[in-house]
């Protein structure tokens, strides 16, 4: 079993290696890295040069502007390890050929005065592990949860020191490596983007690390794009108008297209959305991954495949309330979110907050739902007897419920998907994913042509 040091240690035990040595660049409220590294002695073997560019103008003129005005951005972040390795590279290889360079890198925002700034910043990394070789790059974005700005300050200080340390010493095992970083910080800061990328993981599929953090519980949602790179939503949702199609995809059928297209299309359509700003992204649950036994990562790797080919950006969270994600993408300011599920789905959901609430105040219960520019577009479901379809209007519900649920249902906060395809009912993932391992055909009549063409291409969901 690993065992957690204390920063004081990491940090010491960094400073004594003579194979390491880098530069330290902090902006913003992120002043706090270097800082750990001086305060436990014998930095002078680590670091070549701490930097701190606070003002905006000074930051331009060292690492160029940001279009965007933002600093604390993704592009800033990656700006500030392009320049600072160029530098450590030409001013000390020839000095130093066999040391294994770093730069540690972070742009952070801390709680403002008002408190209308919660805290995020983007810290980075890149290293050699071999000092002939290419660098590695280990970027991350971060959630602050301290209600205190100098608390705040010690935990990216903390982190810093995490990350240089766990890039040389658990390089070789990607999930240890990010286990390690939340040494010291539990419940004071969530990790919800990470990227590991370089010569030494070209066979490493980033999308473990989306789902690595949601097992470990370090944020409640991760994403990736349609190229398997994982993104963060402040980079691409700001202010957007934004779908979540909750399915299992095991694997994806005609069904769950049928759902994902519609849905999109008649959230496209609504009046208050602005069509040209909207966005899709599908999402599978942490619970569902673990629905049939112990987390299988091929099962997920295989399931994600196909959304990806489909052109998908994909959600994996740890959201099974509604209202985590409903709260999650409310700090990105989305102007209006749609949440497209099965209509058994939204029966079991209901009912369950009934139960939970119904001694307690089941208005505010359904209100952390569906709050203002929030509204669940529901896609019908076969009853038992494989003809009747169970949709939005006649879901069974608990009766305590049936009055609140009628007026949401009146002001259009719940619908249903109209232009449902009825021949793709009948299709259930359950009996294409047992066909597929038995070696059966016909299944392929009941996926996208793509998804089957990959599906035997690469072998995928054979257990």
């Amino acid at each position: 079993m690993r065992q957690a040091l204390e920063t004081e240690q990491k940090a010491l035990e960094i400073n004594l290696d003579d194979s390491i040595y880098g530069t330290l660049a902090e902006i913003g409220a992120g002043q706090e890295v270097s800082r750990n590294f001086f305060k436990v002695g014998a930095s002078s073997g680590t670091i070549a040069k701490t930097m701190s560019a606070y003002d905006k103008v000074v930051s331009d003129e060292i690492y160029g502007p940001e279009p965007s005005g933002r600093y604390v951005c993704e592009s800033r972040l990656y700006k500030m390890l392009e320049h600072e390795w160029e530098l450590i590279e030409g001013r000390l290889r020839k000095v130093r050929p066999e040391t294994n360079f770093f730069v540690f890198a972070n742009t952070v925002a801390t709680m403002n005065y008002q408190r209308t700034i919660k805290g995020d910043g983007w810290l980075g990394v890149r290293f050699q592990t071999r000092h002939d070789n290419k660098p590695n790059d280990l970027v991350l974005h971060i959630k602050l949860l301290d209600n205190d700005t100098q608390l705040q300050q010690q935990a990216v200080g903390k982190l810093g020191v995490n990350m240089v340390y766990a890039v040389f010493r658990y390089a070789k095992d990607p999930e240890t490596l990010l286990q390690s970083l939340m040494d010291g910080l539990h419940r004071r800061i969530k990790i919800d983007m990470v990227r590991l990328n370089g010569p030494d993981y070209d066979g490493f599929d980033n999308r473990l690390l989306s789902l690595w953090l949601i097992k470990h519980g370090m944020s409640e949602v991760a994403m990736f794009g349609p190229d398997k790179r994982n993104i963060h939503p402040s980079e691409f949702l700001y202010k957007k108008h934004v779908l979540v199609v909750r399915a299992s995809f095991r694997p994806l059928t005609l069904l769950e297209e049928d759902m994902i297209e519609k849905g999109y299309e008649q959230f496209w359509h609504e009046p208050e959305v602005e069509g040209e700003k909207t966005f899709t992204l599908t999402e599978i649950t942490l619970g569902n991954l673990n629905e049939n036994g112990p987390l299988d990562e091929q099962d997920f790797l295989d399931r994600t495949e196909l959304l990806c080919a489909l052109g998908q950006t994909v959600i994996i969270s740890s959201c099974e309330e509604y209202q985590q994600l409903i709260a999650y993408f409310s700090d990105y300011r989305v102007s209006h979110l749609g949440l497209v599920l099965r209509a058994h789905r939204l029966s079991e959901f209901l009912s369950e907050r009934y139960r939970q609430n119904a001694s307690g105040s089941l208005l505010a219960a359904f209100g952390e739902v569906f709050a203002k520019g929030v509204k669940l577009y529901v896609y019908p479901s076969v009853l038992a007897d494989n003809t009747t379809l169970m949709t939005a209007q006649n879901l069974p519900l608990p009766e305590g419920s049936k009055y609140l649920y009628q007026h949401l249902l009146d002001h259009r906060q719940i619908v249903d998907i109209e232009a449902f395809d009825p021949a793709v009912m009948n299709i259930f993932a359950s009996d294409v994913l047992a066909d597929i391992r038995s070696g059966n055909t016909g299944w392929e009549a009941m996926v996208p042509l793509k998804v089957a063409e990959i599906v035997k291409e690469k072998g995928l969901f054979k257990g």
